[in-house]
C-alpha cells in the first residue's frame, strides 16, 4: 500500500519524539551510581528519582492528551517535546539531590504526554494495513531511546560525567521545527474538530470496564518493561562489576534484541491479531529467563538480554495500534496514554523495590529482576486474552459517526 509524504513524516515524527523522550528518561539509568555518589547518598535513594518519573507520567498524560484532543495533535505534540527537552537540560544544573528529584517528577509530567499524543495522531493518519508495523515501530522507539543512551554513555561519560549526560538531553527540542514544518494534523480529529462531543468523566463512565481492565493490562505491561530494563545497567555495574564500555555494548545489544521484537510483533499482529501476538511474545520470556538473570559472562548475558526484549518489546510493539483501536474515538489522545500511564504509576514502585530487594539481599539484582520478569510475563499472557480484538478499524470513518450521533 502507497504512502503519501505526510503519512510518511507523521510516521517519522512520532517515532522520533518517542524515541528522543526514552532517550531522555534512560540517560538517568546509566548514572544512578554517580549522582549517589556525588550527593552522598545510596542508589535506592537516587532511584526514587525514577519512581517519581514514571509515577508523575499520568498527570503529563491527561494534561497534554486533553489539550490533544481539543486543539489538535500537531502543536500539543511541538509543545511537549519542548517541554520534556528543556527540563532534562534543567537537570544537568541540579545543585542537590531534592532538586533533581523535583526535575525528574516534572520531566515525568511532559515524558507522559508524548506517547499518547504521538500514537493518536499516527494512527489516525496511516493506511489501516500498515498499523501493526507501525505500532512496533512507534515502540521500538522506546528502546531506541535506550540504545541511544546507551551508546552516549558508552561514548561520552568518560569526557562529560553525568551532568553533561543530561545537557546532551536537550537535543530533541530540535524536533519541534521538523513537526512544524513537516506534519500535518490528524484528518480523525479535524473530522470532529468543532463538533460536539461527550465530556471525558462521561466517556469514561460509559466505558468503565474497558478503562479497569486497559489500567490492569498496562500495569502488568510497565512492570515488564521497567521490571527488565530499568536496574539492568546497575545490576551489571554493581553485581558484575563490568566497566561502562562493557556495560555499554550490553545495553546496545539488548536494545537491538528489543528493536527487532516491536518490529516482528507488530507486523506479525496484522496477520493473526493483536491478542494472540501479545501473548505468544510475552510466553517467551519464561524458556529466556535464566539465561537472562543468572549467566556469569559479560557474552551469555548480552546474549539473554537479547532474546528477554524481543519478548518484552514484541509484546509491547503491538500495544500502540490495540490501545488506540480500542480506545473510545471522542478521547483518543486522552485514553491510551493515560490508561497507559496510570499503569506507569501502579508499577513506578518497581525501580525501588528491585533495589531494596537486591540490597537487602547481598546486591542480588538477578533474583529481584527474575522475580519480577517471570511473573508478569504469565499475567500478560492471561490478561490479554480478556481483550477486545479491533484489528483494521477504520478511525476517521468512526469518528464522524460519533459526531453523527452527537448532533
Amino acid at each position: 500500500m502507497s504512502w503519501t509524504r505526510e503519512q510518511r513524516n507523521v510516521t517519522i515524527a512520532a517515532y522520533l519524539g518517542w524515541t528522543l523522550d526514552a532517550f531522555d528518561f534512560f540517560l538517568m539509568v546509566f548514572i544512578l551510581k554517580d549522582i549517589a555518589a556525588e550527593f552522598n547518598t545510596g542508589i535506592p535513594e537516587v532511584a526514587f528519582a525514577i519512581t517519581l518519573t514514571l509515577a508523575m507520567r499520568p498527570v503529563g498524560a491527561l494534561i497534554f492528551g486533553r489539550l490533544a484532543d481539543k486543539f489538535g495533535r500537531r502543536p500539543t505534540l511541538m509543545i511537549n517535546i519542548a517541554c520534556y527537552s528543556l527540563l532534562e537540560l534543567l537537570s544537568g544544573f541540579s545543585p542537590n539531590l531534592a532538586t533533581l528529584i523535583v526535575l525528574r517528577a516534572l520531566f515525568g509530567i511532559a515524558m507522559g504526554g508524548e506517547w499518547g499524543v504521538g500514537s493518536a495522531l499516527t494512527m489516525e493518519t496511516v493506511p489501516t494495513k500498515s498499523r501493526g508495523f507501525v505500532s512496533g515501530l512507534l515502540q521500538a522507539g522506546y528502546p531506541s531511546g535506550y540504545l541511544l543512551a546507551s551508546i552516549v554513555f558508552g561514548v561520552l561519560y568518560q569526557y562529560i560525567g553525568w551532568r553533561g549526560m543530561f545537557f546532551v538531553g536537550v537535543v530533541p527540542a530540535l524536533l519541534v521545527l521538523y513537526v512544524r514544518s513537516n506534519v500535518p494534523e490528524s484528518p480523525a480529529w479535524v473530522a470532529m474538530e468543532k463538533k460536539p462531543r461527550p465530556s471525558l468523566l462521561a466517556t469514561l463512565k460509559r466505558n468503565w470496564v474497558l478503562s479497569i481492565y486497559a489500567i490492569i493490562l498496562m500495569t502488568a505491561f510497565n512492570f515488564f518493561s521497567h521490571g527488565t530494563q530499568d536496574l539492568y545497567p546497575t545490576f551489571l555495574r554493581e553485581q558484575h562489576h563490568f566497566d561502562p564500555h562493557t556495560v555499554s555494548l550490553i545495553t546496545i545489544t539488548l536494545n537491538i534484541g528489543a528493536i527487532v521484537g516491536g518490529l516482528l510483533f507488530g507486523s506479525i499482529s496484522e496477520k493473526i491479531g493483536r491478542r494472540r501476538a501479545i501473548c505468544i511474545a510475552a510466553l517467551i520470556a519464561l524458556p529466556v529467563l535464566p539465561l537472562w538473570a543468572f549467566s556469569t559472562t559479560s557474552v551469555m548475558l548480552a546474549i539473554g538480554a537479547f532474546l528477554m526484549q524481543i519478548s518484552v518489546q514484541g509484546a509491547w510493539g503491538v500495544i500502540p495500534v490495540h490501545l488506540n483501536e480500542i480506545s473510545p474515538d471522542e478521547i483518543r489522545a486522552t485514553f491510551p496514554g493515560l490508561v497507559y500511564q496510570l499503569g506507569n504509576l501502579l508499577a513506578s514502585v518497581n525501580a525501588t523495590l528491585q533495589a531494596s530487594f537486591a540490597v537487602a539481599n547481598n546486591n542480588n539484582y538477578a533474583l529481584a529482576m527474575a522475580v519480577v520478569a517471570g511473573t508478569v510475563a504469565v499475567v500478560i499472557a492471561v490478561l490479554i486474552l480478556f481483550s477486545r480484538e479491533r484489528r483494521g478499524i477504520d478511525m476517521t470513518q468512526s469518528a464522524e459517526q460519533i459526531v453523527a450521533t452527537t448532533r
